[in-house]
């Protein structure tokens, strides 16, 4: 048995499972990527199976998922975990990414972790708004129109894309089919970028709360380790359980639980949560074409940033303006969450374009400062 861990498979599984180096010093908030890989699989799952008895037909899906909740046995906790499952997921996911923020994760030499778990969150957005189509219901079209139409402000090209998007000359069957098997396929393209967010970070090795050195304390990830990723695992999946079976009903917009109506516009369309910050930005500026690329400079600035900003201090707890612009920016992201499902009307407007404002600021100016003020620091002592 001691010559299964020198097979080659067993040999990485052995070395990144069982020995891989981990400071001694992490805390639980290091155990939420384990928590969205959890997710990631209960969403493949739960999908797979409503899947096999979905309908990707404009006059047959809504009745599908009806179907799937009333005649399937365990069909509506099935549907339950799925829809309520992405909402757990990019929460969790969100804060994966504060910690990322918190503790400078995206300098090097673990800024390609950074960038590959970017990559990771826009394959969610993009699949959860696909998944969010699927039920055809009535917010779930309006969403589908709303959205899509942005695609038709691109030059030149606009307008032909967005056919292509349809299948038609307006959101349809056609464009259902469309968005049903690429909500199929883009789970496993993501598990798969998962898969390189790993390797980068088993690379370089876990960052850790105090200082920036790889060799601090380490301790052998088994035993030491693998049972608080149990422990939170065990927490998460019985509090997630217990929520999808007590309060699935709260989640979810009653617009969609009436079939779609393509003669009948909803009066307030709303995304869900986990997209309300962007549509926020959105609509910060009453100029379309202007919000749209507000809209797609929110998710670049992610990928732009780490190369611009380069602090040479690793220990957070020295960084006194660094945690409070931190804390600023958390609020500022969930209260442009918060706004994103109010109506277009004071002062929520002028709220969000402040909060918008901050957003950009934060990233391309106030944590470029930081990381000169702390360079400038370290060559002066």
């Amino acid at each position: 048995m001691k010559k299964i861990k020198f097979l080659p498979l067993f040999s990485t599984v052995y070395k990144t499972s069982i020995i891989y180096p981990v400071s001694s010093n992490i805390t639980f908030s290091w155990n939420l990527g384990v928590s969205s890989g959890i997710m990631l699989f209960s969403q493949i799952l739960t999908g797979l199976f409503l899947a096999m008895h979905y309908i990707p037909e404009a006059d047959m899906a809504f009745d599908s998922v009806r179907h799937i909740v009333v005649d399937v046995n365990n069909g509506f906790i099935v549907r339950s975990l799925h829809a309520n499952g992405s909402s757990l997921f990019f929460f969790i996911t969100y804060l994966h990414l504060f910690r990322g923020l918190y503790y400078g994760s995206y300098n090097s030499p673990r800024r390609y972790v950074w960038l590959s778990g970017v990559v990771i969150l826009l394959l969610m957005i993009v699949t959860a708004f696909l998944g969010y189509v699927l039920p055809w219901g009535q917010m779930s079209y309006w969403a589908a129109t709303v959205i899509t139409n942005i695609i038709a402000i691109i030059p030149i090209i606009g307008k032909d894309s967005l056919m292509v998007v349809w299948g038609n000359y307006s959101v349809s069957n056609a464009t259902l089919q469309r968005f049903f098997a690429l909500h199929f396929l883009l789970p496993f393209i993501i598990l798969f970028v998962v898969g390189v967010h790993v390797i980068a970070l088993h690379e370089n090795g876990s960052s850790n709360p105090v200082i920036g050195v790889r060799n601090f304390d380490n301790l052998s990830f088994h035993p030491f380790f693998i049972f608080k990723d149990i422990f939170t695992t065990m927490v998460l999946l019985f509090s997630f359980n217990y929520y999808a079976m007590t309060y699935s009903p709260t989640i979810i917009d009653p617009d969609n639980y009436i079939k779609a109506n393509p003669l009948s516009t909803p009066p307030h369309i709303v995304p869900e949560w986990y997209f309300k910050m962007f549509y926020a930005i959105l609509r910060s500026v009453p100029n379309k074409e202007f919000g749209a690329f507000l809209l797609l400079c929110s998710i670049l600035v992610l990928f732009l940033f780490p190369f611009i900003t380069k602090s040479g201090l690793k220990d957070s707890s020295q960084r006194f303006y660094h945690q409070l612009y931190f804390w600023l920016f958390f609020s500022d992201f969930w209260l442009l969450t918060w706004l994103g499902g109010k109506p277009i009307d004071e002062p929520f407007v002028s709220l969000g374009q402040v909060c918008t404002g901050y957003y950009f600021i934060y990233f391309l100016i106030i944590l470029p400062w930081i990381a000169y003020r702390e360079r400038k620091f370290l060559r002066l002592s």
